[in-house]
């Protein structure tokens, strides 16, 4: 009676094992943050939680944190992903004018940005995205590449591997990334 409780416990405890590595290989990954773009969101060599579950729903809003991946060009240089945050959706118009973002002619609130907005690069003209199309900023805007070089440009809907949602290193900036 003995053998099979133990026995019961083992082939619980490993498929409790088992289901939880299938849990996070399909709907939770850790990255670590390379770089300075995001600050004052994320800093170099934090370790952030990216919900995979995210890109397969394709529901992002604007300003979501993401994760994509680099079309080839960036790629070659080296580039393995890119954490940025979303600030235009399919189908809008975007324009950089004046250190604002505006999206269909309107200016929309920045509470993101931790420096200023002086090179709107791409976005110099009215960029009007597709329906698979996402115009990403870095909150670091003096040294982020995102979409207003010609390197990133447009994030397609297919390049999205999921949303940043916990930071989990450092110990004190551990929380919930909005």
């Amino acid at each position: 009676m003995r053998e099979k409780k133990r026995r019961a416990f083992l082939i619980l405890l490993s498929s409790l094992f088992f289901l939880s590595l299938l849990f996070c290989w399909f709907l939770l990954e850790r990255i670590s943050i390379e770089g300075d773009s995001m600050q004052t969101t994320l800093y170099d060599k934090d370790q952030v939680v990216v919900s995979k579950l995210a890109a397969r729903s394709h529901r992002w809003n604007r300003y979501d944190v993401i994760v994509f991946y680099p079309t080839a060009e960036a790629q070659k240089a080296g580039n393995r992903y890119f954490v940025k945050r979303i600030m235009a959706l399919p189908g809008e118009t975007l324009q950089i004018r004046d250190e604002t973002v505006y999206i269909n002619g309107k200016p929309i609130p920045e509470k993101y940005g931790s420096s200023a907005l002086l090179d709107a690069g791409l976005a110099k003209n009215p960029i009007t995205l597709g329906a698979d199309e996402y115009f990403v900023l870095g909150d670091h805007r003096m040294v982020s590449e995102d979409s207003r070089s010609d390197r990133v440009g447009v994030v397609k809907e297919h390049r999205i591997a999921g949303k940043v949602v916990f930071r989990i290193l450092p110990i004190w900036r551990i929380g919930v990334i909005r």
